[in-house]
């Protein structure tokens, strides 16, 4: 399983940048899907994430009404769009899948993509 994450970038503060995530060579559905990200000398947090079944979300409290995580129907690629953006928003943002199958959980990470927001 693969998850390739691409529009990352340097953008000003106020700017947006769109964050996409394609997931390949799986052969099962996720259960959750959505984004961490993670500051230099801090741990990685959650940003946003999307449910497979009704698509219910749920957003760190620093970015509610500023970003807006979605997917496709084929539930195969996830997105992040980042509106309003700050300088605190910097950090690598890492594509997230789980799978839950007989109690287990099987997280996938993505590689990560840069996001730098200059003041």
């Amino acid at each position: 399983v693969q998850l390739v994450e691409s529009g990352g970038g340097l953008v000003q503060a106020g700017g947006s940048l769109r964050l996409s995530c394609v997931v390949s060579g799986s052969t099962f559905s996720f259960n959750t899907m959505g984004w961490y990200r993670q500051a230099p000398g801090k741990q990685r947090e959650l940003v946003a994430v999307i449910g497979s079944g009704d698509g219910s979300t749920n957003y760190a409290d620093s970015v509610k009404g500023r970003f807006t995580v979605s997917r496709d129907n084929a539930g195969n690629t996830i997105y992040l769009q980042m509106n309003s953006l700050k300088p605190e928003d910097t950090a690598v943002y890492y594509c997230y899948a789980l799978r839950l199958r007989l109690g287990l959980r099987f997280p996938y990470w993505g590689q990560g993509t840069q996001v730098t927001v200059s003041s």
